[in-house]
Parts: C-alpha cells; sequence; structure tokens
C-alpha cells in the first residue's frame, strides 16, 4: 500500500513537472529574450510556490513526516543554491555572454545537471543501503566543510578559464572563442567548431555537481527517502534560473549568509554522526521537526543579519569624498 502511494505521488510529481516546464519554456526561455527583474520575481514565486504546494500534496498522501523531511530538504538545497548563482555570474562574465542568451543556457545546464544529479543521489543512496557506516563519513565531511566555509571570510577566486573542465574541452574539442551568434555548434571554412556558448553550458553542469558533493550529503543527513531527496533536489534546481535573474544583483549583499549555511552544515554532520543515541531517546518525527526549525532559522537569521548590517557591501560602496575613490 505504501509503494502505491509513493508510485501515485512519483506520478503526480512527473506530471506537475512537465507541465510547469511547459509552462516555464513559454515564458522564459524565447531566444533573444531579456529577463527582466519583475519577470524573475514572477518565476520564482511561481516555482516556490509550486514547491510548497507539492509540500501540501505530500503531507496528505503520506504524512507529514515525509512532507517534513522534504521541506527541510527543499530549504537547504535552496540556500546552497545561493552559491551556484555567485559561480554562474562569473562564468557568464568570463566568456562575456549575451544577456539575451542567459536564459537558454541557464535552461540547458540545469537540466543536465539536474540528469546528474539523479544518477549522483541514485549511486549515494544505494551505498547507503548497502554500506550504512558512509553516513558517519558523509557527517564527517559536513562538520569539516561547515567549518572551512564558517571560518573562510571571502570566496576563493575561480576563474573559469584555469578550470580542469575548461582545460580537458579545449584539449579534446576544436573551441572558438565566439558564440556563433547564439549557437553552440558552427562550421567555419568547413571545420566543425564548439561555441563560448556550449562550452558554458559544460561548465555550469559539471559547476552544480561541485556543489552536489556538499548538497547530497546534507540532504541524505536530513532523509535516506529516495522519493524525498529526487523531489526536492529536483524544485530547488529548477528554482535556480530564475532565482540567478533575482539575485544577480544583489548576491554579494548577503555578507553572512554562508555562514548560516556552514552551521546547518555543522547540525545536519552533527546529527549525522550522532543518530544512534538520538534515535534511542528522539522519535524521528520530532527530529525532523527540529531540523527544519534550525535551518529556517540559521536561513532566516544570517539573511537577516546580512541586510542590517551589509558589512562588504557598505566597505565597497564607500567613496572618500576628498579623493572620490
Amino acid at each position: 500500500m505504501i509503494m502505491e502511494t509513493q508510485q501515485f505521488v512519483y506520478l503526480i510529481f512527473s506530471i506537475v513537472l512537465l507541465l510547469a516546464l511547459v509552462f516555464d519554456l513559454g515564458l522564459l526561455s524565447k531566444k533573444n529574450k531579456t529577463i527582466t527583474i519583475k519577470q524573475a520575481l514572477l518565476q520564482t514565486f511561481f516555482w516556490v510556490l509550486l514547491a510548497m504546494a507539492f509540500f501540501v500534496f505530500m503531507w496528505i498522501t503520506i504524512g507529514s513526516k515525509p512532507a517534513i523531511e522534504y521541506l527541510s530538504a527543499y530549504l537547504m538545497e535552496w540556500s546552497l543554491s545561493i552559491d551556484n548563482i555567485f559561480v554562474f555570474i562569473l562564468i557568464f562574465n568570463s566568456f562575456k555572454v549575451k544577456e539575451k542568451n542567459y536564459s537558454r543556457v541557464l535552461l540547458i545546464g540545469i537540466m543536465m545537471a539536474i540528469v546528474f544529479r539523479v544518477l549522483f543521489i541514485t549511486v549515494g543512496v544505494a551505498l547507503v543501503e548497502a554500506f550504512h557506516w558512509l553516513l558517519y563519513g558523509f557527517g564527517l565531511f559536513l562538520l569539516y566543510t561547515g567549518y572551512k566555509m564558517f571560518t573562510t571570510n571571502e570566496e576563493e577566486a575561480f576563474d573559469p578559464h584555469e578550470s580542469t573542465t575548461y582545460k580537458l574541452l579545449k584539449k579534446y574539442l576544436p573551441i572558438t572563442s565566439h558564440d556563433g551568434g547564439g549557437k553552440f555548434f558552427i562550421r567555419e571554412n568547413g571545420k566543425p567548431l564548439y561555441t563560448s556558448l556550449f562550452v558554458v553550458i559544460i561548465l555550469l553542469a559539471t559547476i552544480d555537481l561541485v556543489f552536489a558533493l556538499d548538497s547530497i550529503p546534507a540532504v541524505l543527513g536530513i532523509s535516506k527517502d529516495k522519493l524525498v531527496i529526487y523531489t526536492s533536489n529536483t524544485f530547488a534546481v529548477l528554482g535556480l534560473r530564475s532565482l540567478f535573474f533575482l539575485l544577480r544583483g544583489a548576491v554579494n549583499q548577503f555578507d553572512y549568509l554562508q555562514q548560516g549555511i556552514a552551521i546547518v552544515l555543522i547540525f545536519i554532520g552533527a546529527k549525522m554522526l550522532g543518530e544512534h543515541y538520538l534515535n534511542l531517546w528522539i522519535d524521528k518525527t520530532t527530529q525532523t521537526v527540529f531540523s527544519l526549525l534550525v535551518i529556517v532559522l540559521c536561513l532566516s537569521g544570517s539573511i537577516l543579519y546580512s541586510i542590517l548590517f551589509q558589512k562588504k557591501g557598505m566597505i565597497e560602496n564607500y567613496k572618500d569624498p576628498q579623493t572620490n575613490a
């Protein structure tokens, strides 16, 4: 009966996802279309409301515990995606992508990332089911990642042209430095060439996989239910494109969000390491609710703190009235 219910939820998820993508393609993915802040805001609301509607649907069909796990995992993935956006901006700037091509390039890169994430999640869950002790390794990894993230004051410099992915593409594929008029593949003097837009798409997909090395262990610390993991990851990644257009001008203003995410990673890592003892004293539902509260408190608190103090933004925007510098 439980299996039949889960299959029904998978079916509804697939239908909703297909309809949402068709709707999304009609709104944002037309070639040579520039996205305004208003459109990005509406699109962000669309994906967030869709994710929340699916939360309510899960609560009604399969119960409160998996629904709360889904919401916790979604918020975790959604917050981690802001780091993706920072790197996406660097990639677009580095390869001088024209704004009219942003939407289409992001869509294809994100679709590829979802396929790769499904593979990652499937392998990760299978390994945990076969070797439960791997959870402790994931817990230690999250503790280390959270500590490094919390103590790092500035993002490490990232040059897409120096990345391993770009070097491999340049070594094995004929690549041109221009965008081919918005195309991914062109011919010059009878010679086939891959454009800079093709390179950007591959970089977006591979960069997302790098971030998945943090996010997938984190979501496994929240739930080991494949349905919860697949759906939360998919909704969070699909909302990444509209979030990019919405936050690309303000992403650097959230100075303390990184610390908020770091605390969440440390909390989940510690929870994974102490899972055996927590299960003896606290039931699973209570643990799930508490995890959700911690995630919401840390993320909202760090964003609010960033807005109130804007440490880096104030310094970077300051101009000496005498030197005008």
